[in-house]
């Protein structure tokens, strides 16, 4: 039986070879490796496909929303409202900062941060709403953003898994006051490595980033506070120039297998992606959810079916915040959401092929019947 994994990392390289070798043998030839004329590229087209006026290259996706906490000067005695629900990188960053982290449920159907718990947890401490768009679909934006306004708090996106994500027909990254990007190879618009950035319209906030990702220096020898090492190298910017302008044909790809999911998989057993009317995901994750989950994802491994959890432990049950003294019961709703979530393969190179065998593995796992009517994939691949 021919395996299908949960996402194909071969293909995109196959699909773009020529353009991605080409990159990196210009970059191979340039003799400048770090800071150059690559990444100032990458930096002003991301920007211009976010529709923010500056993007800072950095060197990861945690370092990004670390960065813009420090230049915004939050730390110490203050406190940044973060989602339970989300993956730990978000909790991480306001640790770094050395923040406190107030932890706010989310709403249940779209898994991301409700903007109707925010105001009970604030207080005059408070400096930030550090909002994720999880698994590829924005958060309520215009209800977050308003919360900040009455409150004079900054509003930061971490927008990991929002590459091409639109909310209202704003594009993720553009939503707040700034947010933070990763390019991890697994991501819509992925590196061949580690790669990072922050997007925003704010130009102090931009170079202090510049400064601050590069040991605090804006001249060579010359540093002007205590910065740290974050640069988006040569190379993973020239590939990432290749990738940029196929985004939103891969999404489109992803959005059509989502609509395939959806409308195979809506008799069955399972709690599908709910989208809200002005949200346009842009599919990073499939993510649905299931009682049942981990007999499901045996089920789907034995056919040969890749899938992931994501996550399996929220971050305050993890051991890295275990001083935080936050036992079972806590985050009920982020609880529940971590026990029974489950992504199922997703990526533009996902044939409908495959994602209909998908389909009748999870059928099959909810009604083994002998016979079931085919799935119409075809209808899909207009």
């Amino acid at each position: 039986m021919r395996e299908i994994p949960f996402l194909d990392m071969k293909s995109p390289y196959l699909e773009l070879q020529a353009e991605l070798d080409s990159a990196w043998a210009r970059v191979m030839r340039s003799g400048w490796y770090i800071l150059g004329e690559e990444v100032q590229a990458f930096e002003q087209e991301f920007a211009r496909y976010v529709g923010a006026e500056y993007c800072v290259g950095v060197g990861n996706g945690l370092e990004a929303l670390h960065l813009i906490l420090r230049a915004y000067d939050i730390g110490p005695g203050d406190e940044v409202i973060v989602p339970s629900n989300t993956y730990i990188a978000t909790w991480l960053a306001v640790s770094y900062a050395g923040a406190t982290l107030v932890p706010v449920e989310p709403v249940e159907r779209t898994y991301n941060l409700d903007p109707e718990r925010i105001e009970a947890a604030l207080t005059p401490r408070t400096k930030a709403i550090l909002v994720v768009h999880l698994y590829g679909q924005t958060a309520e934006m215009d209800a977050i953003c308003a919360v900040a306004r009455k409150h004079g708090l900054k509003v930061i996106e971490d927008a990991a898994q929002a590459h091409g994500a639109r909310y209202w027909g704003k594009m993720a990254g553009n939503l707040g006051d700034a947010a933070g990007w990763s390019f991890y190879p697994g991501k819509n618009l992925g590196a061949l490595g580690d790669g990072g950035a922050v997007t925003t319209n704010d130009p102090a906030l931009a170079e202090r980033i510049r400064t601050l990702r590069n040991y605090g220096s804006k001249v060579k020898y010359y540093n002007l506070e205590k910065g740290f090492n974050s640069r988006l190298d040569e190379l993973q910017a020239a590939l990432l120039r290749v990738k940029l302008p196929h985004l939103d044909e891969w999404n489109a790809r992803r959005a059509r297998i989502a609509a395939f999911y959806l409308e195979s998989l809506r008799e069955t057993g399972l709690l599908l992606p709910h989208v809200p009317e002005g949200m346009t995901p842009c599919w990073h994750l499939f993510v649905v959810r299931a009682p049942q989950r981990d007999a499901l994802q045996a089920h789907l491994k034995a056919q040969g079916i890749g899938t992931m959890i994501h996550y399996p432990v929220p971050p305050h049950l993890q051991a890295a915040y275990r001083e935080l003294g936050l036992p079972a019961g806590s985050f009920p709703v982020s609880e529940a959401i971590h026990r029974e979530v489950l992504s199922l393969p997703m990526g533009p190179h996902l044939s409908m092929e495959d994602a209909a065998r998908v389909v009748e593995a999870v059928k099959a796992f909810f009604t083994p019947l002998p016979a079931r009517e085919g799935v119409r994939e075809k209808e899909y691949q207009r």
